[in-house]
C-alpha cells in the first residue's frame, strides 16, 4: 500500500504564475515548472531568512524533506536564470492549512486539507468511517482552531451550529 500524500503547508500563492525573460515570447522559449511548495521553501529560507528547521516546521515537513524541496527549487531557478528559460509556478502537493476534523456521529478524528472544506461547506463531504455528514472543526493541542485559513471559523464564515460544527 502506498504512503498517503503528505501535504506541504504554504502561506503565499503568487499573483504572477510565471516569469518570462524580456524580449522573448512565451511560446518561443523552454521553461521550468516551479511547484508552489518549492517557491514557498525559497521564500521562507532566502527571502525571510529563517533557519531550515523553522522553515520545515512552518511547512509541516521534516528537515531533510525541506532540504530536498529547496535544492530542487534552487536548481530550477538557476537553470532558468543562466539559460534564459521561463519559470512557470504551478502544482505540487500543497495546502494552505491542515484542519483537525471530527465526526460528531462516530467520534472519528482525522486531519483534513483546507481545500477540502469547500466540499464540507456544501454538505458533499462525509466521515471516512461512518459516512455521516455531521463533521466538526476541533481544537488542536495548542487550544486553537484551524488557524487563519479555516473557513469554518471567524472571518471566512460561520459554521452551522456550535463550535464550528457543520
Amino acid at each position: 500500500m502506498a504512503r498517503p500524500v503528505k501535504w506541504r503547508r504554504i502561506e503565499h500563492i503568487p499573483h504572477m504564475p510565471f516569469f518570462i525573460p524580456s524580449e522573448k515570447e512565451a511560446g518561443e522559449i523552454p521553461g521550468n515548472t516551479l511547484k508552489l511548495e518549492e517557491l514557498e521553501a525559497v521564500r521562507l529560507k532566502d527571502l525571510e531568512g529563517l533557519e531550515q528547521s523553522q522553515c520545515a516546521e512552518k511547512m509541516g515537513v521534516s528537515r531533510p524533506t525541506f532540504q530536498r524541496i529547496l535544492l530542487s527549487a534552487r536548481e530550477k531557478i538557476a537553470d532558468s536564470l543562466v539559460n534564459g528559460k521561463m519559470i512557470r509556478i504551478e502544482g505540487g502537493n500543497f495546502t494552505l492549512n491542515i484542519c483537525q476534523a471530527k465526526c460528531m456521529n462516530c467520534g472519528h478524528e482525522w486531519k483534513e486539507r483546507y481545500e477540502n472544506t469547500e466540499a464540507v461547506l456544501s454538505d458533499e463531504y462525509r466521515c471516512p468511517v461512518c459516512g455521516s455528514g455531521s463533521i466538526s472543526c476541533i481544537e488542536t493541542d495548542a487550544g486553537r482552531f484551524c488557524k487563519r485559513h479555516c473557513r469554518r471559523q471567524g472571518r471566512y464564515g460561520r459554521g452551522r451550529g456550535r463550535h464550528g460544527q457543520y
